[in-house]
């Protein structure tokens, strides 16, 4: 059981939850991640799911090595959570997946098929 508030660990998980987009974007596995914060997978894991609390320091690496802002972490913690989980789901296999794609002709053909459903919808 947790010793801190169910709106502490609400924070945690959103940090953790942020941590893992940025880091799925950029097409980085949780073992290069630690790599670069110097800490373990099962650590990086941790912080990914909110079981273990990010400390300011260690937040500010992980956001230096993400190429974001400490704030980036903090972004829409006000937003409804209900819809966020499976559409969010599909944008990181979406980047994943792109990030992968080597061949530039094809890395532009996805964008543009994007853009044009987009502008069916």
């Amino acid at each position: 059981m947790s010793k801190f508030s169910p709106q502490t660990r609400k924070i945690e998980v959103h940090v953790g939850q942020r941590i893992r987009t940025r880091r799925t974007m950029l097409g980085l596995t949780q073992q290069h991640l630690a790599n670069l914060i110097g800490v373990t997978y099962q650590q990086a894991h941790k912080y990914e799911r909110g079981t273990n609390r990010v400390s300011a320091g260690r937040l500010y690496e992980i956001a230096e090595v993400l190429g974001v802002d400490v704030s980036y972490f903090y972004d829409g913690m006000e937003e409804s959570e209900s819809a966020i989980p499976a559409r969010q789901r599909v944008c990181l296999d979406l980047a994943r997946n792109f990030t992968r794609i080597t061949n530039e002709r094809h890395q532009n053909a996805v964008s543009q098929l994007c853009r044009t459903l987009a502008d069916e919808a």
